[in-house]
């Protein structure tokens, strides 16, 4: 009887509510125009960055073409994070439902593990430049970039489908307030259960991938 009542306390298909990110500045918008103002040039900064690897002849290399594949990882990186955190200053639309938040969770896990991965190909991209320059042509050659961009794109949402589901069927008090963003962490000290070995694994889980590179 006594578990039923306390489990009455908890839910797990509830809303979030996002606490805003200035709500102890006295003034939040100037510090919301820099933010946004800072985000539209980064944007831009990665968007002429891929026209320009695009439109020149000479930077059509493995190189580039591993930087126009973190640039747009960037550019998504970014567009899913500072809008919401500019949104949520409005207090009508500072909610966010289970759905939503579990979507940025994987998006959010998903390129964290794509910067890593695209990081590790461009760096054997160098190792095999320098070590193997004879042969740098036939190791990198096109068909063995898109393998391996292929390859990244692929790799990238594994992690996201085994945390992301798990995270968000935690369940958490009543009490949902998440600063700024819906992630893992965040979400994880909203839950009552004890989440060490979770985050145990989690953290094996990185150093494994972070070996295998």
């Amino acid at each position: 009887m006594d578990i039923n009542i306390q489990m009455t306390k908890y839910t797990v298909w509830a809303n979030f509510f996002l606490v805003e990110l200035f709500s102890q500045s006295q003034h939040p918008s100037p510090l919301c125009v820099v933010i946004f103002l800072v985000f539209l040039m980064t944007l831009s900064g990665n968007a002429i960055l891929i026209l320009l690897i695009h439109s020149n002849a000479k930077l059509h290399t493995p190189m580039y073409f591993f930087i126009i594949q973190l640039s747009l990882m960037n550019m998504m990186y970014i567009s899913i994070t500072v809008p919401k955190i500019l949104l949520d200053q409005v207090p009508s639309v500072s909610t966010m439902f289970v759905p939503e938040c579990g979507m940025h969770v994987f998006v959010y896990l998903t390129l964290g593990v794509l910067e890593y991965v695209f990081l590790a190909v461009m760096a054997y991209d160098q190792y095999v430049i320098i070590c193997h320059v004879l042969h740098y042509p036939v190791h990198m050659n096109r068909r063995v970039c898109l393998l391996l961009a292929s390859g990244c794109w692929f790799l990238g949402p594994i992690q996201g489908f085994i945390f992301a589901p798990i995270t968000m069927n935690l369940p958490i008090f009543r009490s949902r307030k998440i600063k700024n963003f819906c992630e893992v962490p965040a979400v994880m000290k909203l839950s009552y259960l004890d989440t060490s070995l979770y985050e145990v694994f989690m953290y094996f889980c990185c150093v494994l991938m972070l070996s295998f590179l």
